[in-house]
């Protein structure tokens, strides 16, 4: 009995190693060499790394009883793919859905970052982004003086922190996870009034973030998950486990 998962989060991590544990062949799909280096060799484990279309994904998925789809929330036409390959290839599939956070009274939540972007274009003050290198393109009309993103330290961020119009030195390139006191004195150091992030739940850290935001004022904008329909982690472990016991 054969397992793909769609994976690059936490839970996706989380997920293939339990079931590699439990003697199952798990094929691991990441879009990049970060998330390959972030999942990590285990045995039982095949990891594939580059970003996929559809036919792709359904040759990957092609004589598997199950698919999980563990990418991001945010993630959505990756979703929308893996769910289209499924049905061609006519293999099962689970969505494994991330914890939602409580969003903070005061908070200004948005349908979308561009959204966002329209809604600060009224305001004065430094903003920390903490939504991801692919996001910059939306809040570069901002003007990249005010700009502080935080992404990935990979050359790619790098490039489109450039293209937004960044200084170099506004370039907050770390790692995670980051604590409610690194990112306190992140919006200290670089004065920020408004701090922008995606509900990554727990597991994301948007509670450190909301709650340095809060000790800090900052005005937290909080740029809403897309609605969409899955399973919590211990549900698709059990679905998964129920299968192999059925054999």
């Amino acid at each position: 009995m054969r397992f793909v998962l769609f994976s690059g989060t936490t839970e996706g991590r989380r997920l293939s190693r339990a079931l590699a544990a439990l003697g199952a062949p798990v094929t691991v799909c990441v879009a990049t060499e970060y998330g390959r280096e972030e999942q990590g060799e285990s045995a039982g484990i095949t990891v594939l790394s580059g970003r996929m279309d559809e036919v792709q994904m359904a040759r990957t998925v092609a004589g598997a009883e199950l698919c999980v789809d563990a990418t991001h929330p945010y993630a959505v036409q990756a979703s929308r793919s893996i769910r289209a390959a499924c049905e061609g290839a006519r293999v099962p599939l689970l969505r494994l859905l991330r914890e939602e956070s409580p969003v903070p009274a005061g908070t200004e939540v948005f349908s979308t970052a561009q959204a966002a972007a329209e809604w600060l274009k009224t305001t004065q003050g430094n903003i920390l982004l903490t939504t991801g290198a692919k996001e910059l393109g939306v809040f570069a009309p901002l003007g990249g003086d005010r700009l502080y993103p935080r992404v990935l330290p990979l050359a790619s961020s790098l490039e489109a922190c450039g293209a937004a119009g960044v200084p170099s030195s506004h370039i907050l390139a770390l790692q995670g996870p980051f604590s409610q006191e690194l990112n306190e004195a992140l919006i200290r150091q670089h004065h920020i009034a408004y701090l922008v992030t995606k509900d990554g739940g727990p597991a994301g850290g948007f509670g450190e973030k909301a709650a340095a935001a809060q000790a800090a004022e900052a005005k937290l904008l909080l740029i809403r998950r897309p609605r969409e329909e899955g399973l919590d982690y211990e549900t698709v472990l059990q679905r998964c486990r129920e299968m192999m016991e059925c054999g």
